[in-house]
Formats: structure tokens, sequence, C-alpha cells
């Protein structure tokens, strides 16, 4: 494209004040880089925990987003897997060295060097970006909007799945039922796992959404399920889940917690741990997730139920998201060039 052209974006400043729609220049690709047409954005949790200072040292200003799909437009030198034309996803690891430790034992997702889409680097909510070519996924079989969440909910939900037991445990709770929980329950149900979903407190929209994908059971987070759990995964970051969910799990059974932030978790008895229970967390991704779960996805197949906004929107979709307004996944939607 034409160099030193301008593009919408929506960029924040200071944590903790809402985003500012501006006109900035289009990035333009270095080596082993893509350029990107922002086709869709997806709004997630983590962007809220950016947004709000929860997450520190983000670097400033920057845009955020890291669920994007996008048109390529152009290409860096070295750059061989895409063509413009192309339409690739670009999740939240954006870049790592590859020579560290955990990158060179296949352990990308703990780089300790790794840079973060939306966070470290600049995001989707704008329209264009640029993304480095190693951490971009081809993405067929949906539309950009339906595809959009699938680039963190889906994924993280899916490393959170498989640190939970994969499809081996019969009986999976998830905590906080948005938009990771409405792509994994999917998942869940058809492997013929039994899905128990917590929602906050009184929110029976949420309880209905579940029961629809499948859930055997839908109930407030202070409810017990009818039955022990095999295996539990919470979403939403609350720390007092935590013990909950141990209290729920049969002798043996895993916790994993799938949020990059969470409140702190109160003390609890270690009788809630006792029995061989474990507790565990995820981090980021790997290409190799990226690459499973973009194909599995359509095969399921897999539907995301989204709630789009225009990009100038972005404060209210995250305000949404904030106040648990929100069924499924909010998606930002730029302006078409």
């Amino acid at each position: 494209m034409t160099r030193h052209q301008t593009m919408q974006a929506m960029r924040l400043h200071s944590p903790g004040d809402p985003l500012r729609q501006e006109r900035v220049p289009v990035p333009e690709p270095g080596p082993g880089q893509v350029q990107l047409r922002v086709l869709a954005c997806g709004v997630c949790r983590t962007d809220l925990h950016v947004v709000d200072g929860e997450l520190p040292e983000p670097r400033l200003p920057v845009i955020p987003g890291h669920e994007i799909v996008g048109e390529v437009i152009d290409t860096g030198a070295g750059v061989s897997a895409f063509r413009p034309g192309d339409q690739v996803g670009v999740p939240w690891l954006g870049w790592t060295c590859g020579e560290c430790e955990a990158c060179t034992a296949g352990r990308e997702n703990l780089c300790g060097n790794a840079r973060f889409t939306g966070y470290t680097l600049d995001g989707g909510y704008a329209g264009y970006t640029v993304a480095d070519a190693r951490y971009c996924f081809p993405v067929s079989g949906y539309t950009p909007a339906d595809a959009a969440p699938l680039l963190c909910a889906g994924l993280i939900g899916y490393r959170s799945w498989r640190m939970a037991g994969g499809a081996e445990p019969r009986r999976l709770g998830l905590y906080g039922f948005g938009a990771a929980a409405h792509i994994l329950a999917q998942l869940a149900v058809s492997r013929g796992q039994q899905v128990y979903a917590f929602t906050r407190p009184g929110d029976g929209q949420a309880q209905t959404f579940a029961r629809r994908l499948g859930a055997s059971w839908a109930g407030s987070a202070d409810e017990d399920p009818p039955e022990a759990l095999d295996a539990a995964i919470i979403f939403a970051p609350v720390g007092s889940l935590v013990p909950r969910a141990l209290e729920h799990v049969r002798p043996g059974g895993r916790v994993v917690s799938g949020g990059i932030h969470m409140s702190d978790i109160p003390s609890f008895p270690y009788r809630l741990l006792w029995e061989e229970r474990s507790i565990h967390s995820v981090a980021n991704l790997t290409r190799q997730d990226g690459t499973e779960f973009l194909a599995l996805a359509p095969e399921v197949p897999i539907r995301t139920e989204i709630t789009t906004y225009p990009l100038e929107r972005a404060n209210e979709a995250l305000a949404d998201l904030r106040e648990g307004r929100l069924t499924g996944a909010a998606v930002l939607v730029p302006p078409a060039a």
C-alpha cells in the first residue's frame, strides 16, 4: 500500500483512562513481518486487564487487541508462508526470542523475552497492524468476526482443557461462562464430556446460554454441583473460586486457572488440596496450540456467539464486558478500507 497513509486506531495512553480515537500512521512490515488490514478484532478480558491497569508496564501509548483476523496486504523480507490476500489470525503471544531455555525446550509460551500483542506490541483495535509471521495462523471456515474470539478465548480455552486432561475427565466444571467457556463447552460436549457451568450469582441468562450449548448442569458459582467434578477450569478472574473448585473436584482431580490475572486466592484448609488434588495455571499459548485448535474448531464445529461493535465504540464494548452484559464475545469491526 502507499506509504505514509494514516489509519483510525483506539489507543491507550494511561491505564484506567478510556481509549482515545486517533489517526496514526499505518505500520509498515519489517523483516519477518506481515502487514494486515484488520477485518475484525475480538475484545478479550485480558484487554480489560491492560486497560484497567491490572497488568503492569504496558507499552504506552499502545493499541490493544490480540484476537485479530486480518487480510495480508504486504510482507516483509524473509516471509514466504503468506501472500497478499491470505486471511490470518494473530494471537496474544506475538514474538519470542527462540534462543532462551524455555524456547529451546519447546515451551515458547514461557519465553522470558516474549512480546505480547496489544500489550507490549500494538494490536488490532485499528484499521491495520503488523505481526510476526511466525505467530500468524491461517484462518478459514469462519467469517472474520466469528473467527476473532477463537484467537484467544478459543486458544486459551483449548490449552486449559488440555491441561485439565483433555477429553479424559467425564465431568468438567467451567467457572465463568463467558467467551472462553462458551467455546470450550462445545468442544467438551462434542467429546462426550458432561459440562457443569458456574456463573455469577443470579445470572440466569448465562445459565440458559450454557444449557443451550449442551451443559448438563448450570448454576451460580456459590452453588454446589449435583456430582463431584473430575476437573475444573476457572476463567473468571476471582481468586475465591479456587478453593470452591477444589471443594468440588474428586480426589485426584485438577483445577486449572485459565486467566492471566486473578484476584488474590484466600487461604483455605489443606484438606481441600489433600488426596492428590492439584492446581495449575495456564500461561499464553504455543504455535502448536494454534495449529491444532484452529484445525479442530471447524470440525466440531464450534460456533461463536458474538456481539459486534464498530471500532470507535471500543470503550463501550470494554464496559459491556467489564459489567457482564455480554453473552459470548464482543468483536470490533474497523471501517472498510
